[in-house]
């Protein structure tokens, strides 16, 4: 990875920031509980005490930014941006891969569907309180999929799966997948068996 994007706004933001911090101070941008469904990024300050051996530095305009091993891989395609709304101005960070780290194009097919669902399909439903497990890609080419939390008794579930989700998923692995079919029974909220 060669550099985190930040852009203009934000990389004034911390220069801003860091004139008022103690000599050599940079910052640090790091994601807490990587690779699983509960993981959140953060930036802090990061004085000169606190850079690690294991640490790698991308340097910006006034300022240097480190990551440290474990987060590195997880903040592949990241960006920071500083943004001013109606309500005032907010920092964003946004790190595509800080759930699940990017797979390779070569990588197994049921891998690449797990990373498109945590990365791309869950966070869409997530806003509804909903999300979905790969529970297996059929040998005749469906993935097997199961609906949990406000997805589980929805009655737009065949919707989502037929018109959002299979549509996602075959559009991106079109000669892969034929489609995607829900183990789970929505009228009793359990499960069925196909």
């Amino acid at each position: 990875m060669e550099h985190i994007a930040i852009s203009e706004a934000a990389q004034a933001h911390f220069r801003k920031l860091l004139d008022t911090q103690e000599e050599g101070t940079n910052i640090r941008i790091f994601v807490v509980n990587p690779g699983t469904p509960h993981a959140e990024c953060g930036v802090s300050y990061c004085p000169p005490n606190a850079v690690e051996e294991n640490d790698t530095e991308m340097q910006y305009d006034g300022f240097s930014a480190f990551v440290d091993e474990v987060s590195l891989p997880f903040l592949e395609e990241a960006e920071i941006d500083y943004v001013t709304e109606e309500l005032g101005t907010q920092l964003t960070l946004k790190a595509p891969n800080a759930k699940m780290r990017k797979v390779a194009d070569d990588a197994p097919l049921i891998e690449r569907v797990e990373y498109v669902i945590q990365t791309q399909i869950n966070p869409q439903l997530a806003g509804h309180g909903g999300r979905i497990t790969l529970i297996e890609i059929t040998e005749d080419g469906y993935a097997i999929l199961q609906f949990g939390g406000g997805c589980n008794g929805c009655s737009m579930v065949d919707v989502t799966l037929k018109d959002g989700i299979e549509k996602q998923l075959v559009g991106l692995f079109p000669n892969e997948l034929k489609g995607a079919k829900d183990i789970t029974e929505h009228q009793r909220g359990e499960h069925s068996y196909y």
